[in-house]
């Protein structure tokens, strides 16, 4: 959203700067240095730039003019175009979590993970990633935390998205950092939320334990702000003789997430490491860290599996390069 503001305003600056040194001209007044109306341009005010030459008959003669602000016009198109593919198109990522311990009724049971969504819009009332999600042919679907984001926060759009999930299969949510601080901002706006989310059927699952279909599902709170992990966890002690699932939102609490016992962790938080370097992982995480070690996919420590997505959305960086949005069906085997 940062990003669109400033195409937004400098294309805005480079139209008025061209039409203000036509007039500049016409009337043979102090005119803008050239070198800054070639700059407005390469600084992403192309589309400005190249209306302003072209409403204005300005600067049109000009041979580096006509070269320069045409070409960086037709660099930044390519760009948004791929940004904007790289950004909204959503691919549907399988793993196989293969167990002994799996009860005979769960063989070939579907769970698809939504993570991360930061009130991102997938077409028209989320019909792009409820389709894609309904193509999968889920049990059940969990929803690993920051469906709203605090910065651009919309409850509608959070909204839109588990209106249509629990049409398609039983929904499960746990909060994420962003969930947490909006409580922090205001707590009574985001239970309300919460509220309307339970009335639509959603299951909130913050710190609590339902059992489904054979199997325990474990949902955590988001542990950002220092609460005590292993005292959650401690709460929820796991039985060796049935098959546990965890939702949680951050995957840097593996070893407790192990040393609770959990068979199978679910996670997000990171956005696959924002940009996917060949050969080198994720970038960047989502706490600013280089080249973590948990970006995305699977993991183990001891009889723990976790599954990291990538997510659906973006925060702090607006912009997902080699990292496609991602929703993750786990196929469980016995």
């Amino acid at each position: 959203m940062l990003l669109f503001y400033y195409l937004l305003i400098i294309n805005i600056l480079a139209f008025f700067l061209y039409a203000i040194d036509k007039k500049k001209a016409i009337k043979d007044q102090y005119r803008i240095p050239e070198s800054r109306l070639i700059l407005v341009a390469v600084l992403g005010g192309a589309v400005g730039a190249f209306l302003g030459m072209l409403i204005f008959h300005h600067k049109t003669k000009k041979r580096k003019f006509r070269i320069v602000v045409p070409l960086f016009l037709f660099l930044y198109t390519v760009v948004i175009i791929l940004c904007l593919y790289g950004n909204y198109h959503i691919v549907a990522t399988q793993y196989e979590y293969v167990n002994n311990n799996v009860p005979e009724e769960l063989d070939g049971y579907r769970i698809v993970q939504i993570s991360d969504l930061h009130n991102q819009l997938f077409g028209i009332n989320q019909k792009s990633v409820l389709n894609k999600i309904k193509e999968q042919k889920p049990d059940i679907i969990v929803v690993t935390g920051d469906a709203v984001d605090s910065t651009h926060t919309s409850y509608k759009i959070a909204s839109l998205f588990f209106e249509g999930a629990v049409k398609i299969a039983p929904t499960y949510y746990v909060s994420g950092n962003h969930e947490k601080w909006l409580i922090e901002k205001n707590e009574k706006k985001y239970n309300r939320f919460i509220t309307d989310l339970e009335d639509m059927g959603v299951i909130y699952l913050d710190n609590s334990v339902v059992e489904v279909d054979g199997f325990r599902l474990y949902g955590m709170a988001d542990s950002s702000f220092g609460s005590d992990i292993s005292k959650t966890l401690s709460r929820e002690e796991t039985s060796d003789d049935s098959f546990e699932v965890l939702l949680a939102h951050e995957p840097k609490y593996l070893d407790d997430y192990a040393e609770a016992g959990a068979d199978l962790v679910l996670t997000g938080h990171n956005h696959g490491g924002q940009i996917i370097v060949p050969g080198k992982g994720g970038l960047v995480s989502a706490d600013l860290e280089l080249f973590p070690e948990y970006d995305e996919g699977v993991f183990t420590k001891d009889k723990t599996t976790m599954i990291i997505s990538r997510g659906l959305g973006n925060s702090i960086l607006p912009v997902r390069i080699n990292n496609y949005p991602e929703i993750v069906t786990v196929i469980i085997t016995k």
